[in-house]
């Protein structure tokens, strides 16, 4: 396993135009620090399909960072998988991340015919080989689906057993859960990269909306901080600069393979943490 660190960023497709030109601003502005990669995420149900194909293929051609666009299973047919896989083989793509993804509001049980990002990446190695480098998701805090721990831990194991690369985390605020989820899956025979997930803390109520949706947990005495700023945008984005700055170090110092910034289309948030760390590309 490659002990060399890498960085990437991830965006989501912009829904208007000028939404867009902001996100190709960001990632110009970001590319100057020669990340490893971009990521672009997939809306619920591959609703953004469209969108996310066209937006990778304009950050890898035109930003020039190699890019790697999410792809999940559900909603969509092995024969419109197989297709865009094709597409994103001949732009010359060369890295995926690969999810169950989420359901739609309203479409009940999963459609499809790959029920389990599992199965997806299985199908994936079936139909291209070696061709793509395959990320798939890990949860220190588990999967809020999950039956339990255990079970989820189980489910990251299938995942690289069939065929996945390395992994990102799904956002944490409490480092000792990332070295625990890491130590756990090493001792069940797994040595993947674990890269984790960093979220930079820029506005505390949709933090604690997002983190509450997705089983992120936002330990008790940031949370109370974050409260006890109230509107003081100031002090909100200061104080979360420095609690992840302090996390990231740890994080590296204990041996993490990188990190992955979720930047929700923004520069700057992702950036001053960058900066912080003096990270040198």
């Amino acid at each position: 396993m490659s002990q060399e660190r890498r960085y990437s960023f991830e965006f989501f497709p912009a829904k208007t135009e000028a939404g867009h030109e902001k996100l190709l601003a960001t990632a110009r502005e970001l590319a100057a620090y020669h990340p490893d990669f971009f990521s672009c995420t997939y809306g619920a149900g591959g609703s953004t399909r469209d969108r996310t194909l066209s937006t990778v293929l304009q950050l890898d051609s035109e930003v020039q960072v190699p890019t790697a666009p999410h792809l999940s299973c559900v909603g969509d047919s092995k024969a419109e998988l197989r297709a865009l896989l094709e597409q994103y083989q001949n732009a010359g793509i060369r890295r995926i991340v690969a999810l169950r993804g989420d359901l739609p509001s309203g479409m009940g049980m999963a459609s499809g015919e790959l029920r389990h990002a599992s199965d997806l990446v299985e199908f994936i190695r079936a139909e291209t080989g070696d061709r793509f480098h395959i990320e798939v998701a890990a949860y220190p805090e588990m999967h809020p689906q999950a039956r339990n721990f255990e079970a989820d831990l189980a489910n990251f194991v299938r995942k690289v057993r069939a065929g996945a690369d390395s992994a990102i985390t799904q956002y944490f605020f409490n480092a000792d859960s990332y070295f625990y989820f890491v130590d756990r899956v090493r001792k069940l025979g797994v040595d993947v990269p674990v890269v984790p997930g960093i979220m930079p803390i820029t506005n505390y109520s949709k933090l604690a909306r997002f983190s509450d949706a997705c089983g992120a947990e936002i330990p008790r005495w940031i949370r109370k901080q974050l409260e006890a700023y109230g509107d003081d945008v100031e002090s909100i984005q200061a104080f979360g600069e420095q609690v992840v700055t302090e996390m990231c170090e740890r994080l590296l110092a204990g041996g993490a393979p990188g990190l992955h910034f979720y930047t929700l289309n923004q520069a700057a948030p992702s950036l001053a943490i960058w900066k912080n760390l003096n990270l040198k590309r």
